[in-house]
């Protein structure tokens, strides 16, 4: 047999394993899963294509061996990947400096006062296809967590190149986090050299002060389709 095309591979998964397993579900409303999926339903499958350069030539970087103590000691939850000695470009290492001053933003702005921020993506996409925010009930004021994550929506960019230029990642200055963390630093500028660009919250407090209709009709028509999937 002859291996299929990666678009029939993708046809195939899409048919005899998404929707297959989605019409054998039943939602709690009655209605069939299935009815989840349609037109409107983005699907990413591998969009990188074949991944069959291993080794450094395809991923280059430390393994790591004290990822946890780079973040927050074990108390945050982590991703799981190295930021010690890989590219700063790369999500698991750029998008974990970002989603920490998202975090920090909406604290420090006063929108509520503790928070988790979880970035999803996927290989050759470079919009998130996902963005998950916990305040642990802590909102301030009239906003809900929902209205938060939109206010995230419109304040960051969190694209890979844009992340880096953001926190202008691609300067050399990595000595400075190879020991005591990552995070928790203070943010200093040396000879024109940004370090720990990611502590610097922005401020946001003036959502502090929007209801939720307000929020929603400000992420309509603000750019956000442009950065994030959805």
């Amino acid at each position: 047999m002859t291996a299929p095309s990666m678009e029939g591979m993708n046809k195939l998964i899409t048919e005899k394993v998404v929707k297959k397993t989605l019409s054998e579900i039943k939602l709690e409303n009655g209605r069939p899963a299935i009815s989840l999926f349609g037109d409107f339903t983005h699907m990413y499958i591998n969009p990188s294509g074949k991944f069959i350069i291993g080794g450094p030539q395809g991923d280059a970087g430390l393994t790591g061996r004290k990822i946890i103590i780079d973040t927050y000691g074990g108390w945050g939850a982590h991703g799981g990947g190295a930021f010690s000695g890989k590219d700063p470009a790369k999500v698991d290492r750029s998008a974990a400096y970002i989603g920490g001053q998202m975090a920090k933003s909406v604290v420090e702005s006063g929108l509520c006062k503790r928070a988790l921020v979880q970035l999803s993506y996927a290989l050759g996409v470079a919009r998130p296809l996902s963005l998950y925010w916990e305040t642990y009930g802590t909102e301030q004021g009239a906003l809900s967590a929902e209205d938060i994550t939109n206010v995230l929506k419109m304040e960051f960019d969190c694209r890979p190149g844009a992340i880096a230029m953001s926190l202008a990642l691609r300067e050399p200055k990595y000595q400075e986090t190879a020991a005591y963390c990552h995070f928790g630093r203070e943010p200093v500028t040396k000879d024109g050299v940004k370090f720990f660009e990611w502590e610097n919250a922005k401020d946001v407090s003036k959502y502090g002060k929007m209801s939720s209709d307000q929020v929603a009709a400000a992420l309509k028509t603000s750019n956000y389709l442009t950065k994030w999937v959805d």
